[in-house]
């Protein structure tokens, strides 16, 4: 006998359920990235234009803000501009247009140089040290395990606004003030915290019959730490990596602090970017739109990786 099978598994969502689920992502996913979008565009907007009301969402594009990120401008006099050569490029022809030259370039290309070497250096160190803390934490027996374990989770739980005059004042005393060095330290002391519980559940998953078998052939415990441990943590590494890496990237509060010229960020940097007559809005979306991109192309590049290590661990057979 032959039949249509009707029966439907309590497990499997529904086709109702399935819809529901899709409207809901995808309303969740528009209302993300709308104001994503909404930056972009102000990027490409004229200065007018970005403050006009009611707000214009279709404008004449121009590279003006882009051109103010990376420049600084002065206004002269007429006379004065009127004896000037023909403009030398896009950037030069856009000042003159509003009666300004550039009088050199600005301090954009420094502070974002500065985010990539804080926030990639602490995110390395972090994960290094986590990695070795977490492996000790799940394979040998440690006294007060838990208290200790406990005790670095309560310095995630610690306002930075809490430790910033004493960070501030031992900073000033070390003369690790305005330095990378200094900024990588402490991004790293505030991410290890977060490495070590993250990476230890990951450590937890992998069963320790594979080091005793390496140790068995005559792997020394070192040489089966990084031969077999270390590869099957890989998800959960770069899990680490990237949560460690997106509060590096946009930590804002001790930058303010503890950085005004030589280590600034680009977070700090970003929001005083003055045009003539106050806020220059384009610059500040086109300054916002490309620190975006470089945790935008690290996550979309381990998003893999990223998406595993986010799962690791929540089926057992």
């Amino acid at each position: 006998m032959t039949g249509l099978v009707t029966a439907h598994s309590v497990v499997d969502p529904s086709p109702l359920t399935k819809r529901i689920a899709a409207v809901v992502v995808i309303a969740y996913a528009v209302i993300t990235l709308v104001p994503l979008l909404w930056i972009v565009m102000t990027g490409f907007k004229s200065p007018s234009d970005a403050i006009a009301y009611p707000p214009k969402i279709v404008a004449e594009p121009t590279l003006e803000g882009y051109c103010n990120l990376f420049t600084t401008r002065s206004r002269q006099a007429p006379d004065y501009m009127a004896k000037l050569p023909p403009p030398s490029g896009l950037c030069d022809r856009i000042s003159r247009d509003r009666n300004m030259v550039i009088a050199g370039p600005s301090n954009y290309i420094p502070r974002y140089v500065n985010s990539l070497v804080i926030a990639f250096g602490s995110t390395a160190l972090s994960v290094v040290l986590g990695t070795l803390a977490a492996y000790a934490f799940s394979r040998f027996k440690v006294p007060l395990k838990d208290d200790l374990l406990f005790f670095i989770l309560s310095t995630r739980m610690m306002p930075p606004i809490a430790v910033a005059i004493p960070i501030y004042l031992m900073y000033r005393e070390l003369g690790l003030s305005d330095t990378r060095l200094g900024m990588i330290l402490l991004y790293t002391s505030v991410n290890i915290s977060l490495a070590v519980w993250l990476l230890k559940g990951f450590m937890d998953e992998i069963p320790r019959e594979y080091e005793e078998a390496a140790m068995v052939d005559g792997y020394t415990r070192l040489q089966a730490f990084f031969k077999v441990v270390l590869p099957q943590a890989t998800t959960g590494i770069v899990a680490t990596a990237i949560f460690c890496l997106i509060f590096a990237w946009n930590e804002y509060a001790f930058a303010v602090l503890l950085t005004s010229g030589t280590a600034q960020t680009a977070p700090p940097f970003i929001p005083i970017i003055i045009g003539e007559g106050g806020q220059d809005w384009p610059a500040v979306a086109a300054g916002t739109t490309l620190f975006l991109i470089p945790i935008v192309v690290f996550t979309v590049l381990l998003r893999k990786h990223l998406l595993r290590g986010i799962t690791f661990g929540a089926v057992r057979k």
